[in-house]
């Protein structure tokens, strides 16, 4: 049962704040973002509990500890919020706000534009600047198909965990689950990383967040599906690719997107990838396809992602007047 009465209303205002004006760079400069608290919480309990002389177990309990932290408190904080809004005479403005703060359509719209714009105004250099700011990827191995497709990917990617899963669990849960996925989300980011140090802490953050990322995965491969004809592609195409290689990614979530928008437009997306300290041998998605890629290809994507928020937002319109 929905947390509000009107909880898909607000969601459709807050989707349609966020589209509109976004996360103002201004406002951020002066006041530290919900996520930067998040993450201060996260670094206090890294110091805690994941120190280099405990045992792997420990540290292993000490990450599934920490995860049951951020979700009960972060829930609790939603729910606080909540209760107080309701009380205030314009408290449903907060909630639209604050869901809004969460949902990154404007953001992702705009940080993949930047590298479309950097390649077309500075060559691969300026590509090579503006996607390092969303991808982990070492961006000096990447020539303009790598700088490309990398940005497609974190456009498909970013889609799924950072507009349709803050929208999914808003709608289930209100502000609590919205908050509680974001907590964990960041956890996953920042210490879900199978490596020595993070390995045994943060394998509980990043089994949680792919649990919590199933349904939003699977929703935004198919809203990517659908907008394919904006990029003159195949929504068959595009559904055919998920199903025969989304689980060839070694996410069990962001293949989903990733193939569907590697059918959408035409091209093999993922394959072998070099970060700063490791290198990834993965298969590609939509092998077959042709592997170069370049800025008029990221800027399909864009339409392609375009259409996807569209859609999802009509079908909240179209709860919200069912309900």
């Amino acid at each position: 049962m929905l947390i509000y009465d009107n909880a898909l209303w607000l969601l459709l205002a807050a989707l349609l704040l966020d589209a509109i004006i976004g996360d103002p760079d201004w406002v951020w400069e002066r006041v530290p973002h919900p996520v930067v608290w998040i993450g201060k919480v996260i670094s206090f309990f890294d110091r805690a509990f994941n120190k280099t002389d405990h045992a792997p177990q420990v540290r292993k309990l000490g990450g599934v500890l920490t995860l049951i932290a951020l979700v009960s408190g972060s829930a609790v904080a939603g729910l606080a919020i909540h209760v107080i809004a309701s009380t205030l005479p314009l408290g449903e403005l907060i909630t639209i706000v604050l869901a809004a703060i969460f949902i990154a359509q404007n953001s992702l719209y705009r940080h993949v534009a930047a590298v479309r714009d950097g390649l077309q105004k500075e060559g691969l250099a300026g590509g090579r600047k503006a996607v390092s700011l969303i991808v982990g990827r070492d961006p000096k191995q990447l020539d303009e198909a790598g700088v490309s497709r990398a940005a497609i990917e974190s456009c498909a990617e970013n889609f799924s965990d950072g507009v349709v899963a803050p929208v999914f669990w808003f709608a289930v849960l209100g502000l609590p689950g919205l908050i509680a996925y974001k907590a964990v989300n960041t956890a996953d980011s920042m210490i879900g990383h199978k490596n020595e140090v993070y390995g045994d802490f943060g394998w509980a953050a990043a089994r949680f967040d792919d649990l919590i990322n199933l349904p939003a995965s699977r929703l935004s491969g198919f809203f990517i599906a659908l907008s394919a004809p904006l990029a003159r592609g195949s929504i068959h195409a595009s559904i055919s690719c998920i199903f025969h290689d989304a689980g060839k990614h070694r996410s069990p979530n962001a293949g989903w997107p990733e193939a569907a928008m590697a059918g959408a437009l035409g091209i093999a997306l993922a394959g072998p990838r070099v970060y700063a300290d490791y290198t990834v041998n993965d298969r590609f998605l939509n092998s077959s396809a042709r592997k170069t890629a370049n800025a008029l290809d990221i800027g399909r994507a864009l339409r392609v992602t375009v259409g996807a928020y569209a859609i999802q937002t009509v079908l909240v319109l179209g709860a919200a007047a069912a309900i």
